[in-house]
C-alpha cells in the first residue's frame, strides 16, 4: 500500500452499495421528471409552437427536430430506465447526458439549475462504475460483478453535491438577499393563502429569517451530512427544507432530486440494508459467488485517466461560477455570467420591451408583436436579459429582410425592475441591435443599474 495519506485514498475501497442505490433513484427521478414534463404539453409548447429559439453561445447548431422531438425524449426515458436498472449501463448513461443535455441546450428561455445539475450527474454516471453492483448488467454477467470499488468515485458524486450547495449560499451572501431579504420579501406574501402557514408568510421578520436560514444552509449542510453525528438531523434538516420550497415555490423536481440525492452522503452500510430491502421485495437474492466478489481495481492507465478527467471536471465546476467577475458591471442587473453558478431564486426580475424595425432605405419604422413569434415563456425570459435581446433582434433582422425590409435596423426599448426597484431602461434604446455581435465579450449598450448590490 503506497505510503502516503493521497496515495492511500486513491487506494482505498469502499461497498459499491452507495454508487447502485444512487443510480437506482437518479434513473428514476429523471425518468418521472421526462414523463411529467411531456404529460403536461410542455414539449409541444415550448419546442414545437414557437417560431424562434434562443440558442446557447457556441450551441447554435441544437435545435427542436419538429415532430423527431418526441423521439428524442423517448430516449431519453428509455436511457433514465435504463440507466436505474443497470442494463446496458455505459451505452445508456451515455444516451442519457446526450438526450438529457440536448433537450436542455434546445432554447435558452428554459434554462433551470436542476437541468444543468442533471446534466453534470449524468456526465459523472458515465464514467463512474455504477453499474457494477445491483444492476441487471451484473447478474446478467457476474464477471461484472463487484461489492467493492474506489473510495474516490463515491466521493465524487458527494463534492459534486457540496459544490451545489456551497456555492447556492455563497451566492446569497449579498446586500439584497441578507439586508433587504429580496426577492423573498415579494415571493413569500403572494402564498398567504396557504393553510397554517399562510398568515405568518405575509411577516417581513419570517422572509428574512428563510434568508438568513437559507444562506447558512447552502453552507452548512453538505458538512453536517458528513458527520456521522449530524447527519442524521442534517437529513431531516434536507426535507423539510425542499419540502417547503417545493411548496412554496413551482421549481418541479428539483427538491425531490435534492432530497434523493442527499442520500449518497450515508454510510454504506444503510445503502446495503436498503438494496437488501429491494431484493427481498423483488425475490431476487444475490447469488453467493457475487456477494463474494472481488473489489474493482482500474488498470493504473485508466485510474489515471479517469481521476484526471474528474480533476479537469471539478476545476471546471469551481471556476466557471466565478466568470462574473471578468464582467465589469452588477452581475443581477447584466446576467453576463449568471448561468451555470448555482445562483437559485436570487432576483425577482421583471420586465418589458418593445422592438422597432427601422428600414434602412426608407427610414420606415413598424414596431413588432413579440408574441407573433415567441410563446410566453420566451417573451418573458427575454425581456430581461441581454444576450436573449439581442438573439431576438438578429431574428427579427433575418425575418424583415426575407419580406422586402432593405438593410433592417432594430431597436429596443426594454425596461426593467429588478428585485423590487422602480423599472429602468435596460439598453440603450439607440443602439442597432441588429449589428450587435452576440458573444461572451462585455455588452457596453446595456446602461448603468445606477445602484448597489454588494457581497459575492
Amino acid at each position: 500500500m503506497p505510503g502516503s495519506p493521497l496515495q492511500r485514498y486513491l487506494h482505498s475501497f469502499i461497498p459499491a452499495a452507495p454508487l447502485a442505490t444512487f443510480r437506482l433513484a437518479f434513473g428514476l427521478l429523471v425518468l418521472a421528471s421526462v414523463v411529467r414534463f411531456w404529460a403536461k404539453g410542455w414539449i409541444a409548447e415550448l419546442y414545437l409552437q414557437p417560431k424562434f429559439f434562443f440558442s446557447y453561445y457556441g450551441f447554435e447548431w441544437v435545435r427542436p427536430l419538429g415532430g423527431y422531438t418526441y423521439g428524442l425524449f423517448v430516449v431519453c426515458v428509455l436511457c433514465a430506465l435504463l440507466v436505474a436498472v443497470g442494463y446496458w449501463y455505459r451505452t445508456a448513461a451515455v444516451g442519457l447526458f446526450l438526450s438529457f443535455t440536448y433537450i436542455e441546450l434546445m432554447d435558452k428561455s428554459t434554462y433551470l439549475n436542476h437541468y444543468y445539475f442533471v446534466s453534470l450527474v449524468a456526465l459523472l454516471l458515465m464514467v463512474l462504475p455504477a453499474g457494477r453492483y445491483f444492476s441487471l448488467d451484473a447478474y446478467r454477467h457476474p464477471a461484472r460483478w463487484r461489492n467493492q470499488v474506489p473510495r474516490w468515485t463515491v466521493d465524487a458524486l458527494r463534492l459534486l453535491m457540496g459544490i451545489v450547495y456551497v456555492y447556492a449560499g455563497l451566492a446569497k451572501l449579498n446586500s439584497d438577499w441578507l439586508v433587504h431579504a429580496m426577492p423573498l420579501r415579494i415571493w413569500l406574501p403572494a402564498k398567504n393563502d396557504l393553510p397554517l402557514l399562510g398568515p405568518l408568510l405575509s411577516q417581513v421578520w419570517v422572509a428574512y429569517a428563510f434568508s438568513w436560514f437559507g444562506a447558512f444552509y447552502d453552507l452548512t449542510v453538505p458538512f453536517f451530512l458528513l458527520n456521522r453525528r449530524t447527519r442524521p438531523m442534517a437529513y431531516a434538516t434536507v426535507v423539510v427544507f425542499h419540502v417547503l420550497t417545493a411548496v412554496l415555490f413551482p421549481i418541479g423536481m428539483f427538491p425531490y432530486v435534492m432530497m434523493v440525492a442527499a442520500l449518497i452522503f450515508f454510510p454504506a452500510a444503510w445503502h446495503e440494508r436498503v438494496l437488501g430491502h429491494l431484493r427481498r421485495l423483488l425475490r431476487r437474492p444475490a447469488p453467493v459467488a457475487l456477494l463474494a466478489a472481488a473489489p474493482l481495481v482500474y488498470r493504473p492507465a485508466v485510474r489515471h485517466a479517469l481521476l484526471l478527467g474528474l480533476g479537469v471536471f471539478f476545476l471546471v465546476q469551481l471556476l466557471l461560477p466565478f466568470r462574473y467577475l471578468l464582467y465589469p458591471r452588477e452581475l443581477f442587473w447584466t446576467e453576463e455570467g449568471y448561468r451555470f453558478s448555482w445562483r437559485v431564486m436570487l432576483m425577482e426580475k421583471m420586465g418589458q420591451v418593445q422592438f422597432k424595425v427601422v428600414d434602412g432605405r426608407t427610414g420606415r419604422a413598424r414596431l413588432v408583436n413579440n408574441y407573433e413569434h415567441l410563446s410566453l415563456l420566451q417573451e418573458k425570459m427575454m425581456s430581461t436579459q441581454p444576450d436573449m435581446l439581442v438573439q431576438f433582434a438578429h431574428y427579427l433582422r433575418d425575418y424583415y429582410a426575407r419580406r422586402g425590409v432593405h438593410a433592417p435596423q432594430v431597436y429596443a426599448d426594454a425596461y426593467v425592475s429588478l428585485n423590487g426597484r422602480l423599472g429602468k431602461s435596460l439598453i440603450d434604446p439607440t443602439v442597432d441591435l441588429a449589428r450587435v455581435r452576440d458573444d461572451l465579450r462585455p455588452k457596453p449598450w446595456i446602461l448603468p443599474f445606477d445602484d448597489e448590490i454588494t457581497g459575492l
